[in-house]
Formats: C-alpha cells, sequence, structure tokens
C-alpha cells in the first residue's frame, strides 16, 4: 500500500472512529501542550468578552485551548493567579493587567522563564514583550475635538485609574484636542476614579458641585458615560442640549439609552485575534522580536452630543 493510500485509510478510521487528539500525550512528544492562559479583569464586560471571542476563534483554528483567570481587577488577585499558574500546563499567555498594579516583577519573572506574553489593552510598558491595542489617545482625541465641533466649550473629563497606560493616553487625547482648539484646562473637570456606571454619576455629581459647570463630558468608557447620563438625568440636566455626553467602547448599552450615546469604538474582537496570533507566532519561534500593533477607534455619533 502506497504512503498516500495509508494516509487515506488511517483518516478513513479515524472519521470512523471519531478519533480526538490527545493533547496531553502530543505535549509529551512536542514539548506542547496546546493550552493557552488568558489572564483579564472581567468576563461580564462587553469589551472582555468581545476579546474573548477573538481569542476563542483564532486559538480554535489552531487547536488550542484556552483558561480563563479572573483578577476582579485587583492586583492582588493578579499577582496570587500568576504565583499559583500552572505554568508547565501552559505554552503562552495573553494578559490586560489589573488597575493599580504594584509591579510588574510577576509578569517579569515568567518571561525571564520563558514563558511567551502578550498584553492586550491595558498593557505593561515594563515588559519588554508584544502588545495589542487601540489607539486610545487619537480616539479621546477625535471624541474630544467633536464635542467642540458640536459647540461645547467646557468639556469635562470622567477619567480611569490615574496608573493605567490607556488612562493617561485617553487623558493626553483630551488635552491636546483643547490646547489645539485654543480651550482652557481646567484640572477640577478631570475625575479619576474606577471604570463602573456608579463612577460614572458619581464623578458627574462631583463635577456638578463645580462653581463654574462643564458643558460637556467625556467619559473614559461607555459605561461611564451611562452613569453620567443618569446623574444628569436625576438633576433634571438635558442630555446634549444641556450637557453633551461621549464615551469610549461602543458598548451595547450605548444603543439603548436614550438618548442614544456617542462614542468611540473599540475593535475588541480584532483584537483578540491579532494578540492570539502574536502570541502563537511567538510560542512557535520564540526568538523573534517582539511586536506592538494599535488598531484604529471609529467615532460614532448619536443623539447624546446633539444641541438641539
Amino acid at each position: 500500500m502506497s504512503a498516500r493510500k495509508q494516509k487515506d485509510k488511517v483518516l478513513e478510521v479515524a472519521t470512523q472512529i471519531k478519533y480526538k487528539p490527545n493533547f496531553n500525550a502530543r505535549a509529551l512528544a512536542k514539548r506542547s501542550t496546546h493550552n493557552i492562559g488568558v489572564i483579564l479583569p472581567y468576563i461580564t464586560n462587553y469589551y472582555f468578552s468581545n476579546v474573548i471571542t477573538g481569542v476563542q476563534e483564532v486559538a480554535n483554528n489552531k487547536d488550542f485551548n484556552i483558561t480563563l483567570f479572573l483578577t476582579n481587577d485587583s492586583a492582588e488577585k493578579e499577582v496570587t493567579i500568576i504565583k499559583n499558574l500552572p505554568v508547565s500546563s501552559l505554552d503562552g499567555l495573553l494578559v490586560s493587567v489589573s488597575s493599580n498594579p504594584a509591579s510588574s516583577s510577576h509578569f517579569q519573572e515568567l518571561v525571564d522563564d520563558g514563558l511567551p506574553i502578550v498584553f492586550f489593552d491595558r498593557v505593561d510598558n515594563n515588559i519588554k514583550t508584544s502588545k495589542v491595542m487601540q489607539d486610545d489617545y487619537n480616539g479621546a482625541f477625535t471624541a474630544v475635538e467633536h464635542l467642540i465641533k458640536m459647540g461645547y466649550k467646557r468639556i469635562a473629563h470622567i477619567a480611569g485609574p490615574k496608573e493605567l497606560e490607556f488612562t493617561q493616553k485617553r487623558l493626553q487625547g483630551y488635552k491636546d484636542a483643547l490646547k489645539k482648539n485654543k480651550i482652557g484646562l481646567n484640572e477640577q473637570w478631570i475625575v479619576y476614579s474606577g471604570f463602573s456606571q456608579e463612577s460614572g454619576e458619581k464623578d458627574t455629581y462631583q463635577l456638578l458641585k463645580s462653581r463654574q459647570k462643564p458643558d460637556a463630558i467625556f467619559a473614559v468608557n461607555d459605561r461611564k458615560a451611562v452613569g453620567a447620563m443618569i446623574a444628569l438625568k436625576k438633576k433634571n440636566i438635558r442630555v446634549g442640549p444641556d450637557i453633551g455626553v461621549i464615551g469610549f467602547t461602543n458598548d451595547p448599552i450605548s444603543m439603548i439609552i436614550s438618548p442614544t450615546l456617542s462614542t468611540v469604538a473599540e475593535p475588541a474582537i480584532e483584537i483578540g485575534k491579532i494578540a492570539c496570533e502574536l502570541l502563537l507566532k511567538q510560542i512557535k519561534k520564540k526568538t523573534i522580536p517582539p511586536e506592538e500593533i494599535t488598531l484604529h477607534c471609529p467615532l460614532i455619533v448619536r443623539e447624546s452630543t446633539q444641541r438641539k
């Protein structure tokens, strides 16, 4: 029997008996587990659930399994996860870091031990490895310029935690858009807090206590923007005509809330796909140089930034 016929016969029998590869046995033979870990702050968050969709699509196509590790946005939990990570059963790691990280040493130890790591969205710039991000700076710049073009001049920013890289980039985009359009910066109109709807509501109440109130709010994400809208409604302030609101994510809630929320869309699924592709390349050839990939974030204009 020829090699080709022999191969066809084996495949035919494998199909008949519904054979599935044993990845543990394959790992022993090839020193590969065909498992990758994903560390992220939340799974219920719209953005991260879409990232996982992208990761899973690429991983499944390459016969890799994924294991999720959730930090609940806790730096302490993140360190604990890393210390107890089953490194021997993982080929690599995708990571979105928690807020307020104390240090990078726990990730550096893994890199030094030879475990491939790719950061996405919330990245650690102290670690020299591949990173995949959305264009936080230009997305924020575009959002604030849109508010200015719609006639808003007193623009506040409800930001994320100070320590996060993308918080800083969105803040800088906000500041530079004001500067370009010769609009003064009021530091009292910049409020740092978490990413939840409750945080957005609380931040907005704080802004409304200012002697001079803002006439627009740029929120670091859509959940905070929704919180801002709820706070404004409770104070009988019209969203759009009185105070404009714009977010960042394009969460489904932005199309459901009334008025609908203007926002900047994050390419979450694409980020998940590219991050996973980079990790698999690094697993296959660990000597390849790190890559940094930044994806465009389009503006989506809806009712919350309409003055009339």
